[in-house]
């Protein structure tokens, strides 16, 4: 097995300075290099299995976005938005020192990759983007704010991975060692011994604030931000998805860069990554 390193470096928001973590797998002089970004509650450490796989050809970057695992939380939480994280991830661009890069992104790495392709002079050259698209099921919004702001406190590790594994069950099915990790990865032991959520609650602000009249702003902006992305992208899509509608899964082969759509049986939001076909899906495509 291949091992990480973990790195850190210093970013801006408009209430101060915090530290961004991220994993760096493989030669730290490859200049081909893949980028890959977790969803809203989860962390760099999701992406392990296909680190492993991509850092033979890949240089391979995982950061935990702002106010995940262990990077800084944010001093103000309304600052939990898609711009400041598209801000982050240009100041880490700058510290990898490349000219280009490969992104995958899952649910909200997705959208901090469809903005940050959409960019003039952008450095993605290449995008996955797993199970989220411009137009987002509000049904599925609420689902996600209902359990992400909760505070959760659990004495017993089992019992805290299997909330973990309840609200998680969309992902579909999965050995119990693959459970595991998917728990135990977003869960930390608090100063009582408790374990909870490796997260800052205040994460939920931006999603619960979303009204449907800022649904209806924000869709154009990120219908206008996939039609100005020019590189190849592979859209992933778990069938049973109540995030990625059908529709707008086949919208997104149509319009922007015309993305190729795969879509995986028997999962919903979101493909986790952890299963050979669709390592090998994202690992094909990006050694195209």
């Amino acid at each position: 097995m291949n091992n990480a390193t973990r790195h850190v470096v210093q970013c801006l928001s408009p209430s101060g300075l915090h530290r961004m973590t991220y994993k760096e797998w493989g030669r730290a002089d490859n200049p081909d290099v893949v980028v890959c970004v977790h969803g809203v509650t989860r962390v760099s450490d999701d992406f392990d299995a296909l680190a492993q796989v991509l850092c033979k050809d890949f240089r391979v970057i995982c950061p935990d976005v702002a106010g995940r695992g262990r990077s800084d939380r944010l001093r103000n939480p309304a600052h939990y938005q898609i711009p400041q994280y598209v801000a982050d991830m240009v100041t880490l661009v700058a510290r990898l020192n490349v000219e280009q890069l490969a992104w995958v992104g899952t649910s909200m790495g997705g959208l901090i990759g469809m903005a940050l392709a959409s960019l003039p002079g952008t450095p993605i050259a290449r995008l996955v983007i797993n199970d989220v698209g411009p137009l987002v099921n509000p049904g599925a919004l609420a689902r996600i704010g209902e359990y992400i702001g909760q505070p959760i406190r659990f004495e017993q590790l089992e019992d805290a991975i299997n909330y973990v594994r309840m609200i998680s069950a969309p992902f579909g099915p999965h050995t119990e060692d693959q459970w595991r990790k998917l728990a135990t990865d977003v869960l930390r032991q608090d100063e009582n011994g408790m374990w909870t959520r490796n997260y800052d609650l205040g994460v939920a602000e931006s999603v619960k604030g979303i009204t449907p009249e800022i649904a209806v702003k924000s869709e154009a902006a990120l219908w206008a931000a996939y039609d100005a992305i020019t590189c190849p992208t592979l859209l992933l899509r778990g069938q049973q998805s109540d995030l990625l509608s059908v529709e707008t899964a086949q919208k997104m082969t149509q319009r922007g860069p015309r993305a190729r759509l795969l879509e995986f049986a028997g999962i919903g939001h979101a493909p986790t990554l952890l299963h050979a076909d669709q390592i090998e899906a994202v690992a094909g495509f990006l050694k195209e």
